[in-house]
Parts: C-alpha cells; structure tokens; sequence
C-alpha cells in the first residue's frame, strides 16, 4: 500500500470532480460529500483534486455493489487513496481490475479478496 496520493491518472479512462458528480448525479455538492462519507462513492486525490473514478458509476448512480467492498478495504486499514488504487489496479487474484470484476458480477470473489489483504 502507498502513503501517497493516487497519482497515476492512467488507472482510469475518467477521473469525475465533485463538481463533474453533482451535474451527472444531478445532487448538491453535500450530497457527494455524505456519498464519501457513507462510502458509496471514493474519492482520491489526483493532481490536488478529489476525484472519482467513472468506472464507480454505473450510467448516473454509483455502482451499487461498490460500498460493501470499500467498507471491507476501510476496515483493513487502507486510506482513500489505497483503496481506489487497488480497486482500479490489476489484481492477480482476480484476473483482472477489482473494480472490473466487481461490474462482470463477481462481489463475493472481490470481497473475500479484498478480506484476505493485510
């Protein structure tokens, strides 16, 4: 896990502002706030900025299968930033991105992987 902010702009196609989220999401800029706070969404800090990956989005809601896994990466100790990180990055265990098989329709296999980290 890394102490710093996510800087690699390449681990998603679209990094959304807060105000990018209120205009697609068509909520007050509080509301992505508590969104944060509740963990439906995640932001990191890219290039100064929080941002969230569009791939946490599904069309102008967040990916509902999103929360469980954030709530379990929070609860291992991972910071924001380390969580959008591993959930944008490859994952050998998976085969693939967490968040890539969290939208194919596999939650159980990312969450216990995501249980396993330490």
């Amino acid at each position: 896990m890394s102490d710093g902010p996510t800087d690699d702009t390449t681990l998603s196609e679209r990094w959304l502002t807060v105000p990018d989220l209120v205009d697609l999401l068509g909520v007050t800029p509080g509301r992505i706030h508590r969104l944060f706070e509740q963990r439906t969404l995640l932001p990191a800090r890219v290039d100064g900025v929080l941002r969230v990956p569009s791939e946490f989005l599904d069309g102008a809601e967040p990916l509902p299968e999103l929360r469980g896994t954030l709530i379990v990466l929070g609860d291992n100790g991972f910071s924001d930033d380390e969580a959008v990180r591993w959930m944008l990055s490859e994952e050998p265990a998976l085969g693939t991105s967490p968040i890539a098989a969290l939208r194919a329709g596999r939650k159980a296999e990312v969450r216990r992987v995501a249980q396993s980290l330490l």
